[in-house]
């Protein structure tokens, strides 16, 4: 099976040994994003919100760089280090996905990489 690396620029480099995503066939996986400025790979914000934001921007990036876009997302896992703030995931959701929402868990985690509050991940269906 042929895989296709995805990378773009307009969302955080990969702070290991992975990749921004992987298309395999008409599926892609989008890596984990944390909420980092791709300008700076610096955090984008001390507040949830501004986080949850940065992780969606970062998301949509990866998924434009691959011929695609936020609607393709056919199922979303979101880590949060205080499952308090699942309501604000709730609500910005609404503002990034229309009907039918993709298929989605949501987890408690006791740490993210650089003590962001929030990561996703995505696999995202095109064709």
């Amino acid at each position: 099976m042929h895989k296709e690396v995805i990378f773009t620029d307009e969302a955080p480099k990969a702070i290991g040994t992975y990749s921004q995503a992987v298309r395999a066939g008409d599926t892609v996986y989008l890596s984990g994003q944390i909420p980092l400025d791709p300008a700076t790979m610096e955090l984008a914000g001390a507040d949830i919100e501004t986080q949850i934001r940065q992780v969606f921007a970062n998301l949509a990036a990866v998924a434009r760089a691959a011929g695609g876009s936020l609607a393709d997302v056919v199922k979303l896992n979101i880590y949060l280090t205080d499952l308090a703030h699942f309501p604000i995931v709730n609500q910005l959701m609404a503002e990034y996905f229309s009907e039918p929402y993709p298929a989605r868990a949501a987890v408690g985690v006791a740490a993210l990489p650089r003590d962001v509050g929030v990561e996703m991940e995505a696999v995202m269906v095109l064709g």
